[in-house]
This record gives structure tokens, C-alpha cells and sequence, in this order.
């Protein structure tokens, strides 16, 4: 199927030429066909005789209902423009053609109706010197009647060359279908209806509307039940959950956890942006959002919406200022998560970035100005990661280049100034490296730090080969060693181990590198003290009192009682009872 909108200026005949088209009636009030003027949205279709179905939605021309129109104009790929032989080009087929226009709307054809009533040739002239300066320009004309049928088969011939034309629609895709009906049918409930433009939709899916869950009861195109319908094409969709009393023209229905709404957006208008009122209408998909419009230069411009709408980068829409009732231009969406503008002048410069961009920022751009982002979140904002060349994806993150350099340098930097500090304990923890570097995800951490030369050993981040170093804390160690090489169990008091700058974590710090050994928290000795030890009771007579093992080692009760009590942990002694030890088999043999 294919969507096609009408567009023309009041009574130049678009209703007659699809009913002609069609053999339906797309004006649905009875005020409308009684007032021979179309007030809102109408639908019918056809199936060609080439082969395609064509769906018409058509907008109507006055230009008190220019909203409806551009409602319905605004979801449809495509359009069937029409001017009246007999009138020629007016007021309003140049306002449609300026929607149409800055909707950036390519693919349409030219019917120009009542050639029954007035020769065509200057009507045709006129609409296609006016519409070669848009973004229609080479559109087919034919010449038609409503009435009487004349040109129908060469109209029916161009809207099948111009479907042929038309863009193949994503249809494995996400969904987002703009409302532009809701009703009630007895028996099934609330009905709303709207133009796939991408996706597909299924009976049971669930769609969110404005946060809220709703599931498809049931689904109608063209007028016939359908279990699965794809893009594109329009639809009715019978939803459950929901009253057509909470649904306005312009809800979108979206595909759950696809798309992230937002209410701020930078666009790229093409018109005189210092002209623009301050608040003002966006006209986008089939709604109507009123919007606070601040010009930042280049032709560019901030949106603030009242409410989060699930948009993407080049979407287009179109300002309207409600006061004065006109167009003020089309918009198209550059960037849907725009930086917060805090310094002097950034207004100016952000406006020069994106109007330097040929089109909506890229995944390139979008991750160098955030630095990182998540990969389902771009996807969400609507941009493409297919093969990002300028970034680099680690994990479930794009990463800019420059982010990734800067990460690595910080990360590097904060382990050097660690060391610098922290000599006994080199590298830093996994949190406090992640910290270091304002890391948004631990998981890549491992990644960062191959990419600083660094390695990660156990739970710290640390330069390869890194030990504990000892710094000032050296000449205490050394004159330490110094006494206890001449004498193994004359331990350092706590005056002595002060004196010599050895606090707790020196002392823990030489003990990890095998410097020293110590027995609780006041006694230290060499880490070959209980071998020593051991060679001394060995020449006691088994068992052996605690005054026995602290006069054949020279030293005080203060120093053997934890020296045999670790003893007792290492298997080398066994306790008989309070005071009375004995060596075990396990008791190394050394010669003393």
C-alpha cells in the first residue's frame, strides 16, 4: 500500500477527484458533503489498475483549517497537489505548497482539475513554474476532470510511476504512528487510526501512548480485519486500555523502550530566525504542539515543547504563528539531546556547529559532543550505528577517539600521583580508578587501562611490574634489619619503631614484600625469626617451658610468647598445656 495526501486551495475539486479515483466518499460529516467543502481529514482508497493500492488521505483547503490539513499532510510520503483549470493558482495552493515544501516532501504529481470547464495550459504553467522552486520540483502534470473523467486512466498511470518512485519503508523497523483519529466502535472500543510510515504492527503487540502501555485488541486496513499489518500504510487499531477521551490528534504510538522522548530540541529553520515570535506552533506528524522558540543564529533554532515527544534527528516539521495565522517556515530536527547552553556566546557557537553540518548530526557527532553514550540510546535518539567508523564502540558504549585519549591520560596520571603518595600501596582501586576518570561504566575499565599501559592485577589498577615501595620509609627498614641480623629476637620497641618513622602501614608494607616479620602489632623480627627459633628448641629437652624457649632465644617474654604462639600456628610447635610446648614432626631441621 501507498499513503498519498492531497493538497490545493479550497473547492479546486481534491475531494471530487478522489471520490473520481476511488469510488468512495472521503468527506465523512454529513456537514461537510451538505457544505460541499471538506472540514477535516478524509479517507479512501483504490487499487490501481497497474497493480498498487493507493490510500488517500484528504486534507481540506480552507485555510481556516490549515491545522487539519498539515495533519494530515505531515505523516504521508508522498502527494497528489491539485489546481483548478478554471482558477488557477491561489492563496491557498501557494500555502500548501510552502507546507509541502517544508515538510521536504520529493515525490508527488500535478492535477489539474475542471479540464472539462477551461483549457488547462495556463493553470498547468502556472502551478509547475511555482512548484519547480520547491522540493517537488519535476512532478508529472495531468490534466483531469472529476466530473466528467476526462484524464483519469493518465492520472491513475502517473500515481503508479510515481508510487514506483517511492522509498522502500523499513518494516522490521520501530513503530511510530502519529493519531490523527480516535473513536469508539460499539462492541470493540476505542479505534484509532493513523498513517505506518515504518514497522509493522500485530495484533497483541503492546504499544506505549504518552508512558502508558496499551495493547492492540485488533487491527483494519483498508477497511478489511488484519492479524499483521507493515509500512506503509493506514490503519485502524483497535486498542485495549485506553478511552478515545485520553487520545488527541497527534499522540504518537510507539514501540516500547525504542525511542527516547524529549521535549528540547535544536532544529534548522529556513527563515529569517530573528523574525520568529517567541512561542509559536510545531506542526509534526499529525499534532499540533505548541512550542517556545529561542533563535541561537544560523539559521537554527531551540524548541522547548511542554511535553516529551518521542522525536529523532531529521524529522521535519513546520512553525506556525498562531497570532497571525501564517507559516513561518519549515524545521528540520538536528539534535533531539541538545547540551545545556551555560557560557557567554555558547548559544552562538552551537548554532555555527550545527548549521556547518550538511544534515542532522550523525552518531559521530552526536558521541563527540556527549563524549560517551550508550549504544541502545542512540539507538533510542534515532540515530544510525550501522559500522561507526569515527567512534569506538566498547561494550555497550560508543566512545569518542578524543574521550577515550583523555580517559586514558587521567586514568594514567591519577595512578602516577597514587604512587607519588601512596608508595606502599602502588595503583588504585577499581572504584577509585573508575572515580579518577569520571568512568561511566565499570566495565570498561579493564579496556581503559590495555589502553593506558596499564594493567589490572587482582581488584587495583597498577603500572605493570608495580610493587609496594618502601620510599622514606627505607632507612628505618634498613637499620631494622641492621639490629636484628646481629640479633634475631632483640625486637624494636614502639619508642624505637617510632623513632624510626615506622607506623603500621610502613611496617605492613615491608612485611608485604618480605622484609620483615611481624608478630601482632608491637613485634617485629625477620622473616626467618621462627626458623632460627626452631634450631634453639630443638637443643631443649621436649617439652619445653615458655622460660626454657625465652632464655635459649635471649630475648624477653614480650617477644616469645607471640613468636610461639605463631609457632603454634605454623604447625612447627603443639601446646600441651598452658606454658608447656613441644616441637612437632612438621618442625623444620636447622642448624643453629
Amino acid at each position: 500500500m501507498f499513503v498519498i495526501a492531497t493538497a490545493g486551495h479550497v473547492d479546486h475539486g481534491k475531494s471530487t477527484l478522489v471520490r473520481a479515483l476511488t469510488g468512495m466518499e472521503p468527506d465523512r460529516w454529513a456537514e461537510e458533503r451538505a457544505r460541499g467543502m471538506t472540514i477535516d481529514l478524509g479517507y479512501a482508497w483504490t487499487t490501481l489498475p497497474q497493480g498498487p493500492t493507493l490510500a488517500f488521505v484528504d486534507v481540506p483547503g480552507h485555510e481556516r483549517f490549515i491545522g487539519n490539513m498539515l495533519a494530515g499532510l505531515g505523516p504521508a510520503p508522498a502527494v497528489m497537489m491539485v489546481v483548478s483549470a478554471d482558477e488557477g493558482w491561489r492563496a491557498q495552493s501557494a500555502e500548501h505548497l510552502a507546507a509541502i515544501d517544508a515538510l521536504g516532501l520529493q515525490h508527488g504529481v500535478l492535477a489539474v482539475t475542471r479540464s472539462d470547464l477551461a483549457d488547462p495550459a495556463a493553470a498547468t504553467a502556472q502551478a509547475l513554474h511555482h512548484i519547480d522552486g520547491s522540493t517537488l520540483r519535476d512532478v508529472r502534470a495531468v490534466a483531469v476532470s472529476g466530473i466528467t473523467g476526462l484524464g483519469l486512466p493518465a492520472l491513475r498511470q502517473a500515481l503508479a510511476e510515481l508510487v514506483d518512485r517511492l522509498p522502500a519503508p523499513t518494516v522490521d523497523g520501530r513503530v511510530r504512528l502519529w493519531v490523527d483519529r480516535a473513536f469508539t466502535i460499539r462492541g470493540s472500543g476505542t479505534v484509532v487510526t493513523g498513517t505506518l510510515g515504518s514497522g509493522s504492527l500485530e495484533v497483541g503487540d503492546t504499544l506505549m501512548l504518552r508512558d502508558r502501555p496499551v495493547r492492540i485488541r485488533g487491527l483494519q486496513s483498508l477497511g478489511r480485519p488484519q492479524h499483521r499489518v507493515q509500512a506503509v500504510a493506514r490503519v485502524a487499531i483497535n486498542l485495549r486500555g485506553v478511552t478515545p477521551h485520553e487520545i488527541r490528534r497527534g499522540d504518537p504510538l510507539i514501540t516500547p523502550d525504542a525511542w527516547a522522548s524529549t521535549n528540547l530540541v535544536e532544529a534548522r529553520i529556513r527563515t529569517e530566525v530573528d523574525a520568529l515570535p517567541a512561542e509559536a506552533v510545531l506542526h509534526l506528524g499529525a499534532g499540533a504542539f505548541p512550542v517556545h522558540v529561542r533563535p541561537m543564529g544560523a539559521g537554527v533554532v531551540r524548541l522547548t515543547l511542554p511535553v516529551a515527544l518521542p522525536l529523532q534527528p531529521g524529522d521535519r516539521g513546520i512553525l506556525r504563528n498562531p497570532g497571525l495565522g501564517r507559516l513561518e517556515g519549515g524545521v528540520e530536527i538536528l539534535d533531539v539531546a541538545p547540551p545545556l547552553l551555560q557560557r557567554r556566546g555558547a548559544a552562538g557557537r552551537r548554532a555555527a556547529q550545527l548549521s556547518a553540518a550538511d544534515q542532522a548530526q550523525g552518531v559521530g557527532e552526536q558521541v563527540e559532543r556527549r563524549g560517551a553514550v550508550p549504544v541502545a540510546e542512540m539507538a533510542r535518539l534515532g540515530v544510525d550505528i550501522q559500522d561507526p567508523a569515527d567512534v569506538l564502540r566498547v561494550g555497550d558504549w560508543l566512545v569518542s577517539p578524543s574521550t577515550w585519549r583523555r580517559w586514558a591520560s587521567d586514568l594514567t596520571a591519577a595512578v602516577q600521583r597514587n604512587d607519588l603518595a601512596h608508595p606502599l600501596q602502588p595503583g588504585l582501586s577499581l572504584p577509585n580508578a573508575r572515580r579518577a576518570v569520571d568512568l561511566p561504566d565499570g566495565s570498561m575499565l579493564r579496556e581503559l587501562a590495555i589502553a593506558a599501559g596499564l594493567e589490572i592485577v587482582g581488584p587495583r589498577v597498577q603500572r605493570p611490574g608495580a610493587a609496594p615501595s618502601l620510599g622514606p620509609a627505607e632507612r628505618g627498614v634498613k637499620e631494622i634489619e641492621k639490629t636484628l641480623l646481629a640479633s634475631p629476637f632483640a625486637a624494636p620497641e614502639r619508642p624505637d619503631l617510632d623513632r624510626l618513622g615506622l607506623g603500621r602501614a610502613q611496617l605492613a608494607a615491608a612485611e608485604k614484600i618480605g622484609r620483615i616479620l611481624r608478630l601482632g602489632d608491637e613485634v617485629v623480627v625477620l622473616p626467618d625469626a621462627p626458623a632460627r627459633a626452631v634450631g634453639l628448641l630443638a637443643a631443649l629437652p621436649q617439652p619445653f617451658t615458655t622460660s626454657q624457649a625465652r632464655a635459649a632465644m635471649s630475648t624477653t617474654r614480650r617477644v616469645a610468647i607471640p613468636l610461639l604462639e605463631h609457632l603454634d600456628r605454623i604447625g612447627w610447635t603443639r601446646q600441651l598445656q598452658p606454658g608447656l610446648r613441644t616441637l612437632t614432626p612438621s618442625a623444620p631441621t636447622v642448624s643453629v
